[in-house]
């Protein structure tokens, strides 16, 4: 009867540990809800509806609604969201 209280001891004490050294410091948890947080903010991002501008290997002029596969374009391609943003922009570098 005592071996199996200390069996009973043993496993309760082990899972005791277990929780313990598997549980998040508050750094730990403090920098998932930070990775969370920005994965929801690229993920609002994405779902905008959005054009790619880009030019491909003969130098045309491509404007899609998917960006271009890798190795098609020549050149960088641009995101151009078709929702304007809210409020006024101004550039000084437009004619």
């Amino acid at each position: 009867m005592k071996l199996g209280w200390a069996i009973v001891a043993g496993v309760l004490f082990g899972s005791g540990l277990a929780w313990w050294v598997s549980r998040d410091t508050p750094q730990e948890t403090q920098r998932k809800q930070q990775r969370a947080q920005e994965a929801r903010a690229a993920q609002a991002q994405a779902a905008r509806p959005a054009l790619y501008r880009w030019r491909d290997r003969a130098g045309v002029l491509q404007v899609t609604s998917e960006p271009p596969r890798p190795g098609k374009a020549s050149g960088k391609v641009e995101r151009l969201d078709t929702q304007p943003r809210e409020g006024i922009e101004i550039h000084g570098d437009r004619p």
